[in-house]
């Protein structure tokens, strides 16, 4: 059965999947903070305020397995991690979303920021 929607929309579809694995805020950072070279666990720990080392590691690990990041062991306590070449393929778009994001993120904030004071308000004028 055909989805309204567009196939897009069906559970089993190649491109959902694609999008719920880049819509994962730690896999798009971690796919840019390798876009430009290799790194270690730690240097990906620095690199990206936030990340707790579990959670990195779990997102290297999906990322793997999806074959956008390879992991190299050159002995037992220095490993790396690259981007593999379909990885590359989303060094574009990741780039072009973070130019967005930098171009627009204030106008969020502010939007945000208005609507948290706009709540309480309308909230009294509902009573």
């Amino acid at each position: 059965m055909q989805n309204a929607a567009g196939p897009a929309f069906l559970a089993d579809c190649p491109t959902r999947l694609a999008v719920e694995i880049i819509s994962d805020k730690w896999a798009v950072l971690v796919l840019f903070g390798l876009s430009h070279q290799p790194r270690r666990h730690g240097e990906l720990v620095d690199l990206i305020g936030g990340v707790s080392r579990k959670v990195l590691t779990q997102t290297l690990r999906r990322l793997q397995t999806y074959g956008l990041v390879a992991r190299r062991a050159e002995a037992p306590r220095r490993v790396e991690y690259s981007l593999t070449d379909l990885g590359r393929t989303l060094v574009e778009p990741i780039e072009v979303l973070t130019t967005w994001a930098r171009d627009h993120g204030g106008a969020i904030v502010a939007f945000q920021e208005a609507a948290r004071v706009a709540t309480p308000t309308q909230a009294r004028a509902a009573d």
